[in-house]
């Protein structure tokens, strides 16, 4: 897997401007993993997480299991 990470300070995580960057992001995670299946490559996942969530003892995987955004279909 390869992530796209994304940090953001938790009060403007709702933010319309935040929200359209991840649309924009899933698609383009999206578009790349149908491309890297071309090529036995990883898929892309996008992960928008809040700043005050990320501690030394979190995992990268742990992070993306609960903030992963779904894939659009």
């Amino acid at each position: 897997m390869i992530y796209m990470l994304e940090p953001k300070a938790r009060n403007e995580m709702d933010g319309a401007d935040v929200l359209a960057k991840r649309e924009a992001a899933l698609k383009w995670c999206k578009q790349a993993t149908e491309h890297a299946t071309t090529y036995g490559g990883k898929p892309w996942s996008y992960v928008l997480i809040p700043h005050d969530e990320i501690a030394e003892n979190m995992t990268l995987s742990a992070l993306a299991k609960r903030f992963g955004a779904k894939q659009p279909g």
